[in-house]
């Protein structure tokens, strides 16, 4: 089974701050990081290869510093790390990333018969949660979202079994392959790397970086600015909480602190003076 995962490289969100003149991220001196649910794709890329064998493929579009994601990997187990990388690509919105993404992965088709393909459900710099949709629909390939569990993978009968997860409740589902699933992080916790592993990730060396001119039919329409619909006019933080207030002597008299929170409660009209 060849598995292919998407993978992102992302600001730390716990660092992330704004130009107020620009309205434009502040990207230098703050630490990146593999987009989290992207790590549970490569998580889950990993149990089905020590279940069924096979090999998984990480690729990440980017800036060349994307590869730290990539040999973030390689310590998880991945056999082999893309970087899709060009000036070409650089201001692509999702609809962009999907066609270049799903561009790279027919390429990877045509080397080695891609089974499947994992993404994480978002990124967290972005949060639309369309990229890995995008490509599957591209790809023509069914596709699994927000998927919770993997209950069966067949890759001699070319099925899936998959739990989605739901609002309260999830979703049983089966699909034949090749197939695209985007994954939740409730699907698996994250192993630590293996000695073995992070000897081959030191040792790695570079990643492939396949640009603009690696592709035989790659449509100039459909890259970067100009294949990218999407106009951002301003970015803002949320505005600060006020301080919240704290009710004293909730662990001393607890029924006297609870008498003083639902009197507040029925003063403000957020529950009804019964």
């Amino acid at each position: 089974m060849h598995i292919v995962v998407c993978a992102k490289q992302v600001p730390d969100t716990s660092e992330v701050r704004i130009d107020p003149e620009t309205n434009t991220l502040i990207r230098e001196g703050v630490p990146s990081i593999m987009n989290p649910y992207d790590a549970h794709a490569v998580e889950a890329a990993m149990v089905l290869k020590d279940k069924y064998g096979g090999s998984v493929t990480v690729i990440s579009m980017g800036p060349p510093q994307s590869e730290e994601v990539l040999r973030k990997a390689i310590s998880f187990g991945a056999d082999r790390a893309v970087l899709v990388s060009d000036r070409a690509f650089g201001g692509s919105d999702t609809l962009a990333t999907s066609y270049i993404l799903s561009q790279a992965i027919k390429k990877l088709d045509q080397e080695e018969q891609v089974d499947l393909v994992i993404c994480g459900k978002q990124a967290i710099d972005g949060d639309t949660a369309q990229v890995g949709p995008g490509i599957a629909t591209r790809l023509e390939m069914p596709q699994l979202t927000y998927v919770m569990e993997i209950i069966d993978a067949n890759p001699e009968e070319k099925k899936i079994k998959v739990a989605r997860k739901l609002e309260g409740s999830k979703e049983i589902l089966e699909a034949p392959l090749p197939a695209l699933l985007t994954v939740v992080k409730d699907i698996n916790d994250l192993r630590y790397a293996s000695l073995p592993n992070m000897i081959k990730a030191a040792r790695f060396d570079k990643a492939a970086v396949w640009g603009k001119n690696d592709f035989d039919d790659m449509d100039s329409e459909q890259l970067g600015l100009k294949g990218s619909p999407t106009a951002v006019r301003r970015i803002f933080p949320p505005p600060d909480r006020d301080e919240g207030e704290i009710i004293p002597g909730g662990m001393e008299e607890p029924e006297k602190a609870a008498a003083a929170l639902v009197e507040k409660l029925v003063k403000q009209e957020i529950i009804a003076d019964w």
